[in-house]
């Protein structure tokens, strides 16, 4: 097991992608802490997991909240001494609409949750790795879109910061380096979680999407899972400030 007694913390661990991240990292060994906003939700998606009782927790934190966020960081190193990874899945997207027609609000809240949010916990975590000195592994779950735009689909803003995230993934690697602390970042392309289940419901949809993909399918949370886990474990020691885009070769294509 990759991840034997380590201890991880996944944010947004109740949407499709944080749930299977956390459940490949059970099944790697570690115990794993599951955060999110909504205790209800939270609790259903851990009792999925193999061995919940024994290998995880469940936790409500509102990263846009610092009180928050340094509450149950404290509370997570109190009880088992050390955080050994963390991985920033959560975040906030908008619907599609021109970026003239946004509000502040609409702005405010994509950055506070994708890219504050994800400044707030990783500070904290960062903290509690420099204090315990075995440093640590830190992913970043971004998005393809951090790289290119989406004719007709218009997420600027969102598109803006996930961008954001790539530059704060090569910061932290080369600033805590020196610390034994890694970080990279995982950059999705079109998985069938979230917004895009209901979507892909619609076999017509579906096979428009998967003529695109040089690799001619969607992808599914357990591809993302298994390249953070990889990112996450010692195999990947030599590797700090990669973006790996995970995408079945799309951002390698032309369309």
């Amino acid at each position: 097991m990759r991840l034997k007694d380590k201890i991880a913390i996944v944010t947004g661990s109740s949407s499709d992608i944080g749930l299977e991240i956390s459940k490949k990292f059970v099944d790697e060994g570690a115990s794993v802490v599951m955060l999110g906003r909504d205790m209800a939700k939270l609790e259903k998606a851990r009792k999925s997991i193999k061995d919940y009782q024994l290998r995880t927790v469940a936790i409500p934190c509102d990263i846009t909240k610092e009180s928050q966020v340094i509450q149950t960081v404290n509370q997570i190193t109190d009880h088992y001494g050390k955080i050994d990874i963390l991985v920033n899945n959560a975040g906030t997207i908008t619907d599609p609409i021109h970026f003239h027609e946004m509000t502040d609000e609409d702005c405010n809240s994509l950055v506070d949750t994708n890219l504050f949010g994800t400044f707030r916990i990783t500070k904290s975590v960062i903290i509690k790795m420099l204090e315990n000195k075995n440093g640590g592994s830190i992913i970043n779950i971004g998005s393809i879109s951090a790289e290119r735009a989406i004719p007709k689909v218009h997420l600027t803003v969102y598109c803006t910061t996930k961008a954001a995230i790539n530059m704060f993934t090569k910061g932290l690697a080369v600033e805590y380096a020196r610390r034994n602390i890694r970080c990279n970042c995982v950059n999705p392309g079109i998985v069938n979680a979230g917004m895009m289940k209901s979507y892909l419901d619609y076999p017509e949809a579906r096979k428009v999407l998967e003529d695109r993909q040089p690799i001619n399918r969607i992808g599914e949370p357990s591809d993302i899972a298994n390249a953070v886990a990889y990112l996450a474990s010692d195999e990947a020691k030599w590797i700090s400030g990669a973006i790996l885009n995970v995408d079945g070769g799309k951002s390698a294509s032309e369309g």
